[in-house]
């Protein structure tokens, strides 16, 4: 099938950087996470939010009737966790979110349980001739803070919006596709780099504690002042997004 512009959006894993032999540069990610569903009842807390146990960290998300567990692991834990048995998942956690002690027995087997491999990686460069790689696949991110699909859709709307006259006129050349990575590289390098000290001094702390921690200054400051939430939902929601930038120089 031939084509003016190909568009890598295939994700973390992405087929199209790798048979396009695009160079990665890996920026580590100490951490993987366990993703399963659990019913939601009345009653259950109206904010998800994270849960802070000794030794663990988890992700409630709403889903309506059920949450949406992510429980974050040490790089590579999913074998030793299986090795332990579903039963010592299930106390894990209860006793780091208890609210859901009452229906961790819905986790039946090892088939409920999803590894997500957690990657923090960039392409040195998105395009080549006739191929533009956005989302993921440029850039992939990590969980912390849900912001992968929100920067994968502005990924998007900003190339519809840069190559779309372009496109339409039929000629697409390697300065059209630097214009692109030049407006979006900067807010996905900037979340990176919040997410990976996330990791290093947010989660490594928790992994490391022996007895039940106090929830981080940070989460405490949410609390404690409602309006402060609003930078929060705008940071995940909107992420980093410089209104003004100057395309690069030919």
């Amino acid at each position: 099938m031939r084509a003016d512009l190909v568009v890598g959006a295939d994700g973390r894993s992405s087929t199209v950087r790798e048979r396009a032999d695009l160079e990665v540069m890996d920026l580590s990610a100490p951490i993987d996470v366990l993703w399963f569903g659990l019913s939601k009842h009345a009653g259950d807390p109206e904010q998800s939010f994270g849960y802070v146990g000794a030794g663990q960290f988890m992700v409630l998300l709403d889903r309506g009737d059920y949450w949406q567990c992510g429980y974050v692991i040490r790089k590579g834990g999913f074998e030793q966790k299986r090795r332990r048995g579903l039963e010592e998942l299930r106390t894990d956690v209860s006793r780091c979110a208890p609210f859901l002690n009452d229906r961790v027995a819905e986790l039946k087997d090892w088939n409920a349980v999803r590894l997500l491999t957690v990657k923090v990686d960039r392409l040195r460069r998105w395009y080549r001739d006739g191929l533009l790689c956005v989302g993921d696949s440029a850039h992939a991110m990590s969980p912390v803070g849900g912001v992968g699909i929100n920067l994968a859709i502005q990924d998007a709307v900003a190339t519809a919006n840069i190559l779309g006259q372009t496109l339409r006129d039929g000629v697409v050349n390697l300065n059209d596709l630097r214009i692109v990575q030049h407006r979006r590289e900067r807010p996905a390098h900037l979340t990176q780099r919040a997410q990976i000290f996330m990791h290093e001094h947010f989660l490594e702390r928790i992994f490391n504690a022996t007895e039940q921690m106090s929830p981080p200054l940070p989460a405490r400051l949410l609390e404690e002042f409602p309006l402060l939430r609003r930078i929060t939902a705008r940071m995940i929601g909107i992420g980093f997004r410089p209104e003004h930038v100057l395309p690069p120089k030919s």
